[in-house]
């Protein structure tokens, strides 16, 4: 009896033990659903998804957590957010994890790519995790060879398998002497090839620029044999290939299967562009005989380039990279004070000197900053030294030819009083100054054609666009030729702008600046942004049947096309109002103008999205 009385009580204790550890259990779980990290939705329409806003991270100081431990913590909610957003840390020791699950819910796309938008992270490791608990791994960075991506792209690249309505884990893991920025992006193989596509275009405009700049200062040294332009050359050579080598460009097409030249090239090929830079400056400034003190302090600032060029090759990346970042701004100071001091002495030259080097400065000052984590990633602090290179060396070559110039002026001073064997010198500087002013020459012909042209769209002018009016007027009274005027105007234009931002209203004037010049140019018109979002079209020849089919064809090509800007498509439609001049009607360009509103006006009074003809005046 009392054993069953013990086997009753133990049994009892031992269910509400089970009970208890039951109740613990579903505690758990529900503490973990409701910590667990929301996924982020590929909802259908887009085809770009940057995750910095719905990244978490967790900084391993000592670099040593496994993807197990990493996947323990985001469970367990124990990582953080990123500050503002901002995937940029600056110098930093140690790994980054970063985390984020993901549910497609595209179920056609199921093939995506992750790119992460900086070029010189040293070690990269993705994982997957997907329902089933299988993990998949992939590694990039510039210390695994450029051949093992997954498309030979400048950026790292990672392929990633979303089956639709699965909620898939990203984990991300970074270690890097560099500075530390993740900006991870998500796109659609479509998506980037556009973006590759655009990208080509921006850089190769940029080493066009560079390339151009070097060709055209190489002929004068060649032809002048002055040191400043050769210490200009080596600037831009030198700098040029620093910015090769921070876009991913040297990885790509110098050193791929080099890591250590991926790490050592940043450091060496800025010392290289400090020293070009100084020896420029010395030259074009004339330090050595109008301020022999400061000319002594570039020296020895071009001593101590040379010396941390040497440095670098031993030392780590980590100390000499930000080292010589830093090296950057105080070379670049100064520049600056001792271009302010020539100025100060009446040196006319330094202007233009002072404002290359200024933009320049404010350019690489942005991107340094950014390195370090101080400002955030956009497109200003991005491509800041792209920005203020590009500035900063047109300005430099538009400064060498100025200070020619002048040289020049005292040249022939000297010459009038010297002897017949410095004319003969007088006279080939003056067969290149010929040539010089030849290229300006056309280089006006060129700014008077830009002065013609909406800077926006590229279309003319509303000034230009009154000269050809009443050019083509006075034309038709001499042939009797009929003649068209089309006054179009974008509705609801102001409402595109609240809701989407004035770049995507940018975007849409393009948009319809284009389709105005596939109308006007088959037919001979001439197309031109009257201001704000009107547009006009000349059509000379065109009676009221042939103007009402070409503004037909223009307001179905506005409605029919989708805008693409800022990651939305926006819809567009426009209210023309058309004029017709007949052979015999004698109507001025204002009266014409008026006309051709008041039937825009119509055709917005009367519901948009229309044409509307004119009443003709006699």
């Amino acid at each position: 009896m009392g054993m069953q009385r013990g086997t009753g009580r133990r049994r009892a204790r031992t269910s509400w033990l089970a009970a208890l550890a039951l109740l613990v259990l579903h505690i758990c779980a529900f503490a973990s659903a409701a910590t667990a990290q929301a996924p982020l939705r590929l909802t259908p329409g887009d085809s770009s998804f940057p995750l910095s806003p719905s990244l978490t991270y967790w900084h391993d100081a000592q670099a040593s957590a496994g993807v197990t431990q990493a996947f323990q913590r985001a469970e367990a909610g124990q990582f953080a957010p990123l500050p503002d957003g901002n995937p940029a840390f600056g110098f930093q020791t140690g790994a980054y994890w970063f985390y984020l699950p993901i549910e497609n819910a595209q179920p056609d796309e199921t093939r995506w790519l992750l790119v992460q938008e900086y070029a010189l992270s040293d070690s990269l490791d993705l994982f997957l995790r997907y329902p089933d608990g299988h993990i998949e791994h992939q590694a990039g960075g510039d210390h695994v060879p450029f051949e093992d991506r997954f498309i030979r792209y400048r950026y790292p690249n990672f392929r990633l398998d979303l089956p639709p309505g699965q909620r898939v884990e990203l984990l991300f893991r970074v270690q890097s002497e560099s500075s530390m920025q993740v900006p991870l992006v998500l796109y659609t193989p479509k998506a980037f090839a556009e973006l590759m596509r655009d990208a080509q275009f921006s850089t190769g405009l940029y080493y066009g620029i560079v390339l151009a700049l070097l060709c055209y200062n190489f002929v004068l040294w060649v032809m002048l044999r002055d040191a400043g332009y050769f210490w200009y050359l080596l600037h831009t050579a030198a700098f040029g290939l620093v910015l090769f080598t921070l876009n991913g460009y040297g990885f790509e097409y110098f050193w791929p299967n080099w890591p250590w030249m991926a790490d050592a090239a940043v450091p060496l090929s800025i010392c290289l562009a400090l020293i070009g830079m100084q020896q420029f400056s010395r030259s074009f400034l004339d330090l050595r005989e109008r301020w022999p003190v400061g000319n002594r302090v570039s020296l020895a600032l071009i001593g101590l380039f040379v010396l941390l060029g040497i440095a670098s090759v031993w030392l780590p990346y980590s100390t000499s990279t930000p080292l010589a970042s830093r090296m950057v701004l105080l070379g670049v100071l100064w520049i600056i004070v001792s271009a302010i001091v020539m100025l100060r002495r009446g040196y006319r030259p330094a202007r233009l000197f002072l404002l290359a080097w200024s933009l320049f400065l404010a350019g690489t000052a942005a991107f340094t900053l950014l390195a370090f984590g101080i400002l955030p990633r956009n497109f200003w602090t991005h491509n800041g030294v792209q920005i203020g290179s590009a500035l900063e060396m047109l300005l430099l070559s538009l400064a060498l030819g100025s200070r020619y110039a002048g040289l020049r002026n005292e040249n022939i001073r000297i010459v009038q009083e010297t002897n017949e064997k410095l004319e003969r010198s007088v006279i080939d500087r003056t067969r290149q100054l010929r040539t010089a002013m030849a290229q300006l020459g056309e280089a006006n012909v060129q700014l008077r054609e830009y002065s013609r042209r909406d800077p926006l769209t590229g279309v003319f002018n509303r000034r230009h666009f009154h000269e050809a009016l009443r050019e083509a007027m006075q034309a038709r009274g001499i042939d009797g030729k009929p003649l068209a005027l089309l006054l179009l105007d974008l509705d609801h234009f102001k409402q595109i702008n609240d809701a989407y931002g004035h770049l995507a209203g940018d975007d849409c004037l393009n948009a319809v600046a284009r389709c105005l010049e596939e109308v006007a140019q088959p037919r001979g018109g001439l197309a031109a942004r009257f201001g704000g979002e009107e547009f006009v079209l000349v059509l000379p020849g065109a009676d009221a049947q042939a103007a009402l089919q070409a503004a037909e064809a223009v307001r179905l090509r506005i409605q029919q096309q989708c805008v693409e800007s800022q990651g939305h498509s926006i819809r567009l439609s426009a209210s023309i109002g058309v004029h017709t001049i007949d052979g015999g009607q004698n109507v001025s360009p204002e009266d014409a103008i008026r006309l051709a509103d008041e039937a825009l006006y119509r055709a917005k009074h009367e519901g948009r999205n229309c044409v509307r003809h004119s009443i003709s005046v006699a």
